[in-house]
C-alpha cells in the first residue's frame, strides 16, 4: 500500500459559493468536504479543491459576466464527465461555458471538450466512449 497523497489540483476562486456549485454539477458524484475556506472533490484516484481568495485580494480584481475564458494559462484540467451534453447544459446555468458540439473531439476511448467555469478557468472534460 502506497503512502502517497491522492494526487490534486486547487483552483483559488474568487466566488467559492458560485465555483463550488459549478464543480458540484459539472462533476460525477464525488464526495465532498465544504467550510467557508474550501470544498474538496474526492474523485478516484484525484482530488480538487477550491480554495476561496481572501477578501482583500478578491475585491481587487472582477471577473465579468460571462467571464473572460484564461486561455493563456499554461495548466488545463482534465475531468472526468458522465455526460458532456449534460456538463454542457449545467455549465450554461452555472455561469461557465462547455464548447459546442462541433468542437469535441475523440482521443482514446474518449470523447473530449474544451471549456471554462464561472471565472475563465479553462478546463477540459471527458467522457468515457464504451466499445
Amino acid at each position: 500500500m502506497s503512502h502517497l497523497p491522492t494526487p490534486g489540483a486547487v483552483i483559488y476562486a474568487r466566488d467559492l459559493s458560485k465555483l463550488s456549485c459549478f464543480y458540484e454539477q459539472i462533476l460525477p458524484p464525488a464526495a465532498t468536504h465544504a467550510n467557508e475556506e474550501y470544498t474538496i472533490f474526492e474523485l478516484p484516484h484525484f482530488q480538487l479543491v477550491i480554495h476561496a481568495i481572501p477578501a482583500h485580494i478578491a475585491n481587487t480584481f472582477e471577473i465579468l459576466n460571462p467571464p473572460l475564458r484564461r486561455s493563456d494559462s499554461a495548466v488545463k484540467l482534465m475531468l472526468p464527465v458522465t455526460s458532456i451534453s449534460k456538463a454542457r447544459d449545467a455549465a450554461a446555468s452555472l455561469g461557465g461555458k462547455i464548447d459546442a458540439v462541433n468542437w469535441e473531439w475523440e482521443f482514446q476511448h474518449y470523447r473530449i471538450c474544451d471549456g471554462h467555469d464561472p471565472e475563465g478557468n479553462v478546463i477540459q472534460i471527458r467522457e468515457f466512449i464504451p466499445k
